[in-house]
């Protein structure tokens, strides 16, 4: 086989995954990013240090969502629970004095035992994901609130300046690091008989605890990851405004359920940490491209000016029309797989047996 026709049979592989719709719509969003910049203010290196470093709390946290969905659950309260990573890590330096590396492993600590929380709600004590994560929002707002009633404190600049703005090799922001970590980890889980575990509790918990899976463990396992991931993400977020704050990100919890949806994940075991990456990215592109068009109208037209709800609406029209073709893309998929097996079991039944 020349190599033209295995990268051929390699893309017609892969656009039967669900990680092909989110692959071309992050795509389309670089393109369009690079067009509305300009190509040289795009990727340029302190243009892509401030994009990955801003957004890099935002993206782990699709990917910490990723891991429950994969094992048919979610979790919407994670958004507050960044913040909470924020305000113990901040107040444990200034009130206790300890170093800020100590600081931070308290604070994914916590993010921890706030995942550990949710999942006794929603897998031991059964009650509805939504309901119990939702409630679990203003439980944990409320605890941000009591250790950290006004915004303050500060991070020594040797921590967060290399996070914001050291460059790799001269071009590769240092914060891509982060993402290249937990990258590794979710690779290294994906090769357990955890990583297979998931995948079989979220498309069929029943099921897999028939086949000898115990799916409140299963569970259990995937919420302390979701936590570690949010943990990062929260201490991410406070090497980029360098202070606490009880009231930011709380609306990350949708917005990494609706990138997730949009990159092609869904319950019940569909998709991959891939379709995480690519709805993050696609969202996170977007909301930076409309920024940058608005700003190119301000310049070219004299006197032109509008609200920051602009900005929103054209963006979530955007977001909107992307939803809705991943949900026609991944129908489509879902029917081509289920033809496929299909086939193949009937080819099985006619072929005789020892052939």
């Amino acid at each position: 086989m020349t190599q033209g026709a295995s990268i051929a049979e390699g893309f017609a592989k892969f656009r039967k995954t669900p990680a092909f719709t989110g692959f071309v719509l992050f795509t389309a969003t670089v393109v369009l990013n690079a067009a509305v910049q300009g190509p040289s203010g795009f990727f340029s290196s302190r243009s892509l240090s401030t994009l990955v470093s801003t957004n890099m709390p935002f993206l782990l946290v699709v990917m910490a969502q990723s891991v429950l969905l994969l094992s048919g659950t979610m979790d919407i309260s994670v958004g507050v629970q960044v913040a909470l990573v924020n305000v113990v890590t901040i107040m444990t330096m200034q009130e206790w004095g300890i170093p800020f590396v100590a600081a931070c492993g308290l604070g994914i600590g916590s993010a921890i035992v706030a995942s550990l929380v949710c999942w006794l709600f929603v897998s031991v004590f059964r009650l509805p994901a939504l309901l119990a994560s939702y409630a679990l929002t203003y439980a944990i707002r409320g605890v941000n609130v009591f250790i950290m009633n006004i915004p303050q404190g500060k991070v020594a600049k040797a921590f967060y300046y290399p996070y914001q703005n050291a460059l790799l090799l001269g071009a590769i922001p240092a914060s891509i690091l982060v993402l290249v970590f937990v990258l590794l980890i979710w690779a290294y889980v994906r090769r357990t008989r955890f990583g297979s575990n998931v995948y079989a509790v979220g498309a069929n918990p029943r099921n897999a605890f028939a086949a000898g899976i115990n799916p409140v463990k299963v569970q259990l396992q995937a919420f302390m990851l979701k936590g570690l991931f949010v943990g990062l993400a929260g201490i991410c977020l406070t090497l980029i405004t360098a202070s606490g704050n009880p009231n930011q990100a709380e609306d990350y919890g949708i917005r990494s359920l609706s990138a997730c949806i949009i990159g092609g994940l869904s319950f019940g075991g569909w998709g991959s940490m891939a379709c995480g990456v690519f709805g993050g990215g696609f969202l996170i592109l977007i909301q930076n491209s409309v920024y940058f068009f608005f700003n190119r109208l301000y310049t070219l037209i004299p006197g032109f000016s509008v609200t920051t709800y602009w900005h929103n609406f054209v963006s979530d029209i955007i977001i909107f029309l992307g939803l809705l073709m991943t949900i026609v893309t991944a129908k489509g998929q879902r029917e081509a797989l289920r033809t496929t097996l299909q086939k193949s079991v009937i080819v099985q039944r006619r072929t005789p047996h020892g052939k």
